[in-house]
């Protein structure tokens, strides 16, 4: 993977430490109440350029961004620079720091097999994506890219010193911190270091898909801001997207569960809040009932599975869940999802299960989380998951370093 160090735009030049009020999610996880509250946190929320709630919004991007430069509400560094990147954050009464770096990442084809995919996507964001790009040329979305580093050799070279340049708490309560690295020679390490390595997208499937596009277009943004992060670090936090599913004719709860007995045993679930759910046990809630179901062992061969997937794909649990019950038992086809018509996600359980239980979604499906060993072997096979297979967290904030095309 080639890199490249960038001169990057920063919110006042490093004047304000603590920019929490303008940084916001990346797009997708914008929900309309989440987009009202960013444009309440301040005028300079960067959700005014990637997700503007104007009629014109590619425009009114655009317009925000020209204004915020000629006031220097945003400013350019003085010299290129490479960005280490934590983020420390809670799961149960654990605290986990996720150490990377932000860089530019050279944008190739997936057939060159430097930067790898791993799920499935939607048309529909990379059209909005590119519009936005061919708006404004501001790359501000960053990447979640994993890179194999066993012998910690990249993360010495880009571990953080000294004070930060900026931190922010998200909106989850989660801490960011971006601190800069300007020494050529320290540079130079981190450009040799990645120059032999592959990469893995972890989140932000649209967004390169939609760069690799704009650059056959625009010979000159031939790279993309990255923020890399190790494999075999600690912090590679995964949770499932549990499936909510809505608009299915005549959809019944006993219903599914007679058209599963061919391959699954369904037993009572008292309190799908507490459930942990397996690659081989899903928990469906509909109204006040949930139930579990559980694929038998002498079955699993015998789901309609997809011919020339691996051992390793099948066993995941959202492949159980598309080939075993939405597609065969409720008519869910790939075409169905892409189009969003009858499958929605959420990694919260809880809410997943409210959401199930109050009537605003025929039945919620919980799922058990990809692990990185499973990410790993389907992708070093060659495949694809399926979409919204994996919920990293926490997300990278957007409005901590932005670039712009057109210089360095």
């Amino acid at each position: 993977m080639k890199i490249t160090p960038f001169r990057g735009y920063r919110y006042r030049g490093g004047q304000q430490r603590d920019v929490s009020a303008v940084v916001a999610p990346p797009y997708d996880q914008i929900t309309p109440e989440l987009q009202d509250r960013l444009y309440a946190m301040s005028p300079d929320n960067i959700v005014r350029v990637t997700l503007a709630r104007e009629e014109d919004r590619y425009r009114a991007s655009r317009e925000v961004l020209d204004r915020w430069q000629r006031q220097s509400v945003w400013a350019r560094e003085e010299s290129p620079a490479i960005y280490p990147y934590e983020q420390t954050y809670t799961v149960g009464d654990a605290s986990i720091t996720r150490a990377g770096f932000v860089a530019l990442g050279a944008l190739t084809e997936y057939r060159d097999k430097i930067v790898l995919p791993h799920e499935r996507t939607h048309s529909g964001p990379k059209q909005d994506r590119m519009r936005l790009l061919e708006a404004t040329g501001a790359d501000i979305g960053l990447l979640f890219m994993l890179v194999s580093d066993p012998d910690g050799a990249l993360r010495q070279a880009t571990a953080a010193a000294g004070s930060p340049l900026a931190e922010a708490r998200d909106l989850k309560g989660e801490r960011h911190r971006l601190w800069r690295i300007t020494d050529a020679r320290a540079i130079e390490a981190v450009v040799g270091l990645m120059a032999p390595k592959w990469t893995l997208i972890a989140d932000g499937h649209h967004r390169y898909e939609t760069a690799v596009e704009y650059a056959r277009q625009h010979p000159e943004a031939g790279d993309k801001l990255m923020a890399f992060f190790a494999l075999e670090a600690a912090g590679l936090t995964i949770l499932p997207n549990h499936r909510l599913v809505h608009h299915v004719d005549g959809f019944a709860l006993d219903d599914l569960v007679r058209r599963a007995q061919p391959w699954f045993d369904a037993v009572p679930l008292d309190d799908p809040l507490v459930f942990k759910p397996e690659n081989r046990a899903i928990g469906v809630v509909s109204g006040p009932r949930a139930v579990v179901l559980r694929l038998r062992d002498e079955a699993f061969d015998a789901l309609p599975w997809p011919a020339g997937t691996s051992q390793a794909w099948r066993e995941l649990a959202v492949s159980i869940l598309h080939e075993g019950v939405l597609r065969p038992l409720l008519r869910i086809t790939d075409a169905k999802l892409d189009a969003r018509t009858n499958v929605d996600y959420t990694a919260d359980q809880a809410e997943a299960v409210d959401a199930a239980r109050d009537g605003r979604y025929q039945a919620a499906f919980l799922i058990a989380p990809t692990t990185p060993a499973e990410l790993q072997a389907v992708v070093r096979g060659g495949e694809l998951m399926p979409q919204k297979s994996t919920h990293f967290y926490p997300k990278l904030l957007d409005g901590l370093v932005f670039h712009r095309y057109g210089g360095r």
